[in-house]
This record gives structure tokens, C-alpha cells and sequence, in this order.
């Protein structure tokens, strides 16, 4: 690991890493994403069999309900009641973010409001590279299902043998996903984002994936909304002299298990700086004068994961502002939140936790402001809208309302 110095150049270009858009993959990307769009199904099966070695047609896109049926044959009978538990915990924690349309009214007769509704039509995007990212199903499909989004979409590449991993089509079919398709990388966001025959189009894309995908979120943003622009994974760890050398060393090494995955130690330690200096992990390690540097510096990087593995975290997470997800303790692994605790593993990456949340069931609403006036109302604000009108010179919007009072 590379020791950092606060305030050194590299220590900025950490807090500075934000989303480097790679000019390769934006060109791929776009010559991807506006095949898809005009030439539609063609096009997906076209880059399905050139990227993910598969020949798929127009048949066999779509996960059939025989495959959906005999993928229970093909998992353990204990994942199911697994994923119950799972499942509970996750319900749990998003029944908190339930939001309800609202409405004030006052004596003049001013009704103001706010109509809150679901999303109708959610695309999620499910990596499987190397290895099938099952829990990204339930950790973005149950936020949705929870804000009552009517039509739920899963798009994930198909294996070599043309056909999606058993315990991804089992948790779809648990949350009951209304359809899923054989499809993944640029041209999976750009189908979902345009629609083809075979794959209707939606209103938001959700879910992580790598450069490619991230790339293709960003080109279709307008189109459709997206979740976020999703990086590579970071994690930064926050420990002093009482925290588990054990426990930090296998914490980072976890995030090195990910492809390109950033580990950052922050530490008042110069023990644990002289440990972890000559360890061969992806990531930096950056030596503070106390905690309360500790937290100004977890700020500054604002990271997708931030452990406090100190022996009084509360205090140290009380100061925080900017993280994805906050993990308190040493027994609050990432990889709790990953898979179990309840709130999303779907978090913002590269320093976009200034900006960003993670996943929830708000990301699945949309609003609509209600506005009701008498004419006794009008007429008590009509002088400050008139001031305010005149002074931008939009002599029509006055108009429209004097109109009411000739």
C-alpha cells in the first residue's frame, strides 16, 4: 500500500477521483448505443454473440417460464429459505422510506401539495461476469417493489451456454420480476433505454456494472433516468491504535477481491502505518494527527464504504457527512451490508457520495407539485407576483394574470 500525505498532490487527486471518462469506451459505447437504437433486436443479438461469445435469437432472449421453473432444480433447497431471511431484513429497513402524497390548505383558500407516485417501468441491470452478482437482484428489485413500481425489468448477460445463473432466476422469480432477458453490457442499458420488439422500454435503469455500462448510463440519461454513475468500489477505513490489526487487514483485502477495488486506511497509527506500508493491496494509506483529522479526511474522499473500526466509532460517525454507507464497529463487515443487513449494497462511487445515495425507495418515486388558488387568493398575492414578473420583463405571465381580474 502507498502511504499519502494529507494536503500532498496525490492526496488531492484521491479526493479528486470522481469518474474519468476513458474516450475508448465512450466511443464504443456510443457506436453501441445508437446501433441499438435504430436497428433494435439485431443489433442486441449482434453484440451479444460478439461480446459474450453466445448466439442467441429472437426466441430465446427472453427467459422462458420453462427456465424459470427449472432453475429450482438447480440450486440448493436451503438458498430459498436463505433468502427469506435475507429478504425480511431488507423489507424491514426499506417499510422506513415509505413516502405518502400530501396536501395544506389555509384560509384564503390556497391548496399546495405534492402527488407522489411510483415509477411505472424499471430496467435493472445484474452484472455476472466472472461470477453472477445474485444479491444485486434483491438489493435493487425490493426498494422498487416497496414504491410500487408496476412493471419490473431484469436484463444480465447470458453464460457460454446461453443461459442465466439458477440462483439469479430463482430471486427474480421469488420477487416476481415481470420478465427477464438474455442480454448485458452497452447494449442491454441502450435496449432498455430505446425498447426493441423483444425488450420493452422503461423509464429508469438501475443496478451496478462496469466501465462499459457505466458508460452507457451516462449516454442514455434523458432518454430514461438512471440510478447513478457507478465506479470502481472503494472502501476507506477509518482505525487508531485499539482497532484489530486482523480485523483491517481482512477488510481491505476484501475490497481488493474486487476487480479495480480501492482500499484507503486512515489512520493516528504509526504502527499500523508501518504494518500496512509493505502490505501488497490496492490502495493507500493515509496518516492523520488524530480522529477528528480521520473524519475531515473521510469527508473529503466521500466513499462508497466508509468503516469505523475504532473503539468509539459512534463519536467519529457523528462528524461524518459524506459516505455511501457508514459500517460502525468491528463487527460491521462491508460485507454485512453486501448481503444481509437491509439497506442496498447499490451505493455512490468516486467521491459522488457529496451528491449521491444509496439505492432506496425514493429513487423508484417521482412528483408532481399540486397548486390550487381562489380568486380571493390570486388577488392577496398578486402585487409580489407582479413585482417579480416585471422586473423579468415577461409581460404575457402578467397578462395571464390581470386577464382574471378585467
Amino acid at each position: 500500500m502507498k502511504v499519502v500525505r494529507v494536503g500532498s498532490q496525490q492526496f488531492r487527486k484521491l479526493c479528486d477521483r470522481g469518474f474519468t471518462r476513458n474516450r475508448r469506451v465512450a466511443d464504443s459505447v456510443s457506436k453501441i448505443v445508437e446501433n441499438v437504437k435504430l436497428n433494435g433486436d439485431d443489433a442486441v443479438l449482434k453484440y451479444t454473440k460478439k461480446f459474450d461469445s453466445v448466439k442467441l435469437n429472437l426466441k430465446n432472449l427472453k427467459v422462458s417460464e420453462c427456465e424459470m421453473s427449472g432453475a429450482y432444480q438447480n440450486i440448493e433447497p436451503e438458498f430459498v429459505s436463505t433468502l427469506k431471511i435475507v429478504m425480511e431484513n431488507i423489507n424491514k429497513f426499506y417499510k422506513k422510506q415509505l413516502k405518502k402524497s400530501w396536501k395544506i390548505k389555509d384560509a384564503d383558500g390556497v391548496l399546495l401539495g405534492e402527488n407522489i407516485v411510483p415509477i411505472e417501468k424499471v430496467g435493472v441491470y445484474v452484472p455476472s461476469g466472472t461470477v453472477p452478482l445474485v444479491s444485486s437482484v434483491y438489493m435493487t428489485v425490493i426498494p422498487a417493489k416497496m414504491a410500487g413500481v408496476k412493471k419490473i425489468v431484469l436484463v444480465t448477460p447470458p453464460n457460454k451456454h446461453g443461459s442465466v445463473d439458477p440462483h439469479i432466476l430463482v430471486v427474480a422469480d421469488l420477487l416476481k420480476v415481470d420478465a427477464i432477458y438474455k442480454v448485458g453490457g452497452a447494449q442491454a442499458i441502450a435496449a432498455l433505454a430505446f425498447g426493441t420488439k423483444i425488450i420493452p422500454k422503461v423509464d429508469k435503469i438501475v443496478g451496478p456494472g462496469n466501465a462499459y455500462v457505466t458508460e452507457a448510463k451516462r449516454q442514455v440519461f434523458g432518454y430514461c433516468g438512471i440510478d447513478m454513475l457507478a465506479g470502481p468500489t472503494e472502501v476507506v477505513i477509518i482505525a487508531n491504535q485499539m482497532s484489530d490489526v486482523k480485523f483491517i487487514m481482512a477488510d481491505l483485502e476484501a475490497q481488493a477481491e474486487h476487480h479495480m477495488g480501492i482500499s484507503i486506511l486512515v489512520t493516528n497509527s504509526k504502527r499500523l502505518v508501518k504494518i500496512f506500508k509493505h502490505q501488497n493491496i490496492n490502495g493507500y494509506i493515509i496518516g492523520v494527527k488524530n480522529m477528528d483529522e480521520a473524519a475531515n479526511v473521510a469527508n473529503l474522499l466521500a466513499a462508497e464504504h466508509l468503516q469505523i473500526l475504532t473503539n468509539n466509532p459512534k463519536k467519529i460517525s457523528k462528524k461524518i457527512v459524506h459516505a455511501g454507507a457508514i459500517f460502525l464497529g468491528p463487527y460491521t463487515p462491508v460485507a454485512v451490508g453486501d448481503y444481509v443487513a437491509g439497506p442496498s449494497h447499490v451505493l455512490p462511487t468516486g467521491g459522488s457520495a457529496r451528491f449521491f445515495s444509496g439505492l432506496g425507495v425514493s429513487d423508484f418515486y417521482k412528483s408532481s407539485h399540486i397548486l390550487s388558488f381562489t380568486k380571493k387568493a390570486l388577488e392577496k398575492i398578486r402585487e409580489p407576483l407582479e413585482k417579480v414578473a416585471g422586473i423579468e420583463m415577461l409581460n404575457k405571465h402578467l397578462a395571464s394574470v390581470r386577464a382574471r381580474f378585467e
